[in-house]
């Protein structure tokens, strides 16, 4: 054992003193006993007690003892090397020099040691102890040893000075160099040791944690949910994407429609906002913007890019979106409500690509319906509360109710035919609200503030918010409906468009799966593109799994069967029972349920609860997988049990799979670029007048031609009047209603009067005619 050892063993930490006379086992003679067996000047031997008092002082100056300064202060008088004695012992003083490392070998060493042993009892605990610490360890032969216990023991450095070899030597001076303490002598083996790592500048340490978040946000499942609805609709709409400048979906008559309803509420927005609801279709008519479901709520994409190309382009882009809307809005309402992730996707693909949406492929405001879904979430996730756990008030948040209600706001923007049905949900869910509210507020458990303050003022203030909007938006609507009564619907436009209950069963042509095999039984329906109603018959059979195998509760499932149940009697319209009980009372009493002509679309309901029923099915079918694969060793799932919990979406989605035609636009004529309006486009019927108000978004100039859920008696006129255009009688009539050109377009008139008077003489008229392309101008 070495003196270090022997003293840092020491079990005396008080400072107890031991008898100056005892020189302690670092004398002379000690050392010189042991030289030839310890070469390294180490002690084998047995100590005296003076080691204890010792060891209180190395403790001292190196912190192995109290951590202040009084262990300095209560050091042991005894380990003071007397100087004398020092100065008498044989090459004590060089073995100090080689001891201290030092190059220049003070000739004063062993006073200086002296000095030191003195300073060590003083109250300046750190320099002394670290002066004699540097003494000590000089002493010892190993310098690595010697550099690791810094004790400052007075003993051990006298012990040393008596070894004067050269073994001890050269170990002193090695020490000497190796620590580079006195002289600062660089390290040679600080270049092994690791490069310390830099410290990143604010710049750094901001761009490193920008990283860390954008890691985070590109796998969190709202990403992933996000981008995996995207893909799947550019590929479940494929080939809308395909030729996106030149073709539209399903067919070009509905579809540049509306995508001159986008056109015409951005461009007005940005130009005149007043003018609105006075489109420049349907020329003179007033408030004809109101003619039909408006799109208002893609406004802001109407403002992007000017022309048919741009029109059809926007309309093709957000035919994408929506789907994926829709997929994504399904998927967060599931979520929300207490499904797991491939349930909820099964419940986002079916609501998204149902079958019979493949039939309203031509109409944007019935596919555009995500925001119902999505709005439901929020807010359910602002009131804390999910289908399967119930209300919690700690998870409620009045930030999502706002969202939520402008979210629902947005949606009945896009047209009152899907949005009017969901204004009425809302308006239900708010009094079973307000009901359950003041049931816990002051009968069930009275409850001071059952839903908080700060949320009943966002339900206040969101719910005005969507009144008022749907208020501004009905406007234009009931005064178009009071100025043309040819426009309000009757109980037989509604049986004509009322589908049978075969129809639930019935897929529509475009379905790529079950079109062919069910062509036999759409011949049997009067109007089939609004009467296959086929939700899928994989969501079938997994909604009904989810009867008896579910996440949800039992009465949560039967509440919504019942749901699927009573939306699909209103679906039928007068199919059921004459519909003296069902869709009739709601047509005659509830306000603006007349303007609802295919009681059909209320499918996209049904849709929905069988979505969230298969869900809870999927959702337990998947949670009873992790349960066995728990049970495994190890516990991971084989393939085939993961494939199995991914075969129902799989399954779902290839019956959304379609064969949706996407014809060509009719080219826009140069003439609709140079002529100025009011004018008048012939032939004119509802189907060609339509991809005349999609050329118009070049200029917007008025044109009398338009088409919609209904046709003016002012239009219908004009049609009739111009058979015979051009004679006086026509263009007496066009003059007077304000029309100055007029277009004859001759790839159109092949069968009609014009066929024979186009090219006649026009002397007399007093107009004149003019060829641009193959577009017969006449101005008038």
């Amino acid at each position: 054992m070495t003196t270090e050892q022997s003293a840092a063993g020491s079990s005396r930490p008080d400072g107890a003193r031991s008898a100056p006379t005892d020189p302690g086992p670092g004398t002379p003679g000690d050392s010189a006993g042991r030289k030839d067996s310890d070469p390294a000047g180490t002690t084998g031997g047995t100590h005296t007690t003076a080691d204890a008092p010792a060891a209180a002082r190395d403790r001292a100056g190196t912190g192995e003892g109290k951590p202040t300064g009084d262990a300095a202060d209560t050091a042991d008088p005894a380990t003071k090397a007397d100087p004398a004695e020092k100065a008498s012992t044989p090459g004590a003083a060089p073995g100090t020099a080689a001891r201290n490392g030092k190059a220049d070998a003070k000739a004063g060493a062993t006073e200086e040691a002296g000095t030191a042993n003195v300073k060590a009892g003083t109250a300046e605990t750190g320099k002394a102890a670290t002066e004699v610490g540097t003494a000590d360890k000089a002493g010892t032969a190993d310098a690595k040893a010697g550099a690791a216990d810094k004790t400052g023991k007075a003993g051990t450095g006298t012990d040393g000075a008596g070894k004067g070899d050269e073994k001890d030597e050269k170990a002193a001076a090695g020490k000497g160099a190796d620590g580079g303490d006195k002289e600062g002598t660089p390290d040679r083996w600080k270049a092994f040791a690791s490069a310390p790592e830099p410290v990143p500048s604010r710049l750094g340490r901001a761009a490193r944690a920008a990283g860390r978040a954008v890691g985070r946000l590109l796998i969190h499942e709202w990403t992933l949910a996000t981008l995996a609805s995207l893909a799947l609709a550019v590929l479940l709409t494929w080939p809308t994407l395909r030729y996106p400048l030149h073709t539209l979906p399903q067919d070009y008559w509905d579809p540049s429609l509306q995508a001159w309803q986008m056109a015409w509420s951005g461009h007005i927005l940005l130009t005149n906002p007043a003018q609105l609801w006075q489109s420049n279709a349907f020329f003179p008519e007033n408030w004809s913007f109101a003619f039909s479901d408006t799109l208002l709520g893609y406004a802001p994409a109407g403002m992007i890019g000017t022309g048919p190309e741009a029109a059809v382009l926007r309309y093709n882009i957000m035919f994408v979106l929506a789907h994926a809307l829709a997929m994504f809005g399904a998927y967060a309402l599931a979520r929300q409500l207490g499904a797991g992730r491939i349930g909820s996707a099964v419940a986002g693909a079916s609501f998204a690509y149902a079958p019979w949406l493949l039939a309203q492929a031509g109409h944007l405001h019935v596919i555009s319906n995500g925001g119902i879904p999505l709005a439901l979430a929020m807010l359910a996730r602002g009131h804390g509360w999910s289908l399967r756990h119930g209300y919690r008030p700690e998870r409620r948040h009045d930030g999502w109710v706002y969202t939520g209600w402008l979210v629902a706001a947005w949606q009945l923007s896009l047209g009152f035919g899907i949005g009017l049905p969901f204004a009425y949900f809302l308006g239900g869910a708010v009094l079973v609200a307000a009901v359950t509210w003041f049931l816990r507020r002051w009968v069930i458990r009275p409850v001071k503030r059952p839903f908080g303050r700060r949320l009943l003022i966002a339900d206040l203030v969101g719910g005005l918010l969507f009144a008022g909007v749907g208020v501004l938006l009905a406007i234009p609507f009931f005064t178009v409906s009071e100025a043309h009564p040819n426009a309000k619907r009757s109980i037989g436009d509604i049986a004509a468009f009322s589908p049978p209950a075969s129809g639930f069963f019935t897929a529509p042509a475009e379905s790529r799966i079950w079109g062919e095999l069910h062509e036999g039984a759409r011949a049997s329906l009067p109007w089939h593109p609004e009467m296959t109603l086929l939700p899928g018959f994989v969501l079938y059979a997994l909604a009904a799994g989810g009867l008896f195998f579910s996440v949800w509760k039992l009465r949560h499932r039967l509440l919504l069967l019942a749901g699927v149940v009573v939306t699909m009697v209103l679906a039928m319209g007068t199919r059921f029972f004459d519909g003296t009980f069902t869709y009739v009372p709601l047509f005659e009493h509830v306000p603006g349920w007349n303007g609802l002509r295919t009681p059909g679309r209320l499918m996209l309901w049904t849709t929905l609860l069988l979505g969230l029923l298969a869900a809870g099915a999927v959702s337990a079918f998947a949670a009873r997988v992790r349960e066995i694969s728990a049970e495994r060793i190890p516990s991971w799932p084989s393939p085939w049990l993961r494939l199995a919990t991914l075969l129902p979406l799989v399954l779902v989605i290839g019956e959304g799979l379609n064969s949706t035609p996407h014809p060509i636009v009719p080219p826009q004529p140069a003439a609709m670029r140079t002529v100025n309006g009011p004018m008048l486009v012939l032939p004119s019927n509802q189907s060609l007048d339509q991809p005349v108000m999609l050329w118009s978004t070049s200029r917007f100039q008025d044109v009398v031609n338009g088409g919609s859920g209904f046709t003016p008696l002012q239009l219908d006129d004009v049609r009739r009047v111009t058979l015979s255009f051009p004679d006086q009688v026509s263009v007496d009539y066009l003059r007077v209603l304000g029309v100055r050109n007029v277009l004859l377009m001759r790839d159109q008139i092949a069968g009609t009067p014009w066929e024979v008077t186009i090219d006649a003489p026009v002397d007399g008229l007093g107009i004149t005619r003019e060829e641009i392309g193959n577009v017969v101008v006449y101005r008038l």
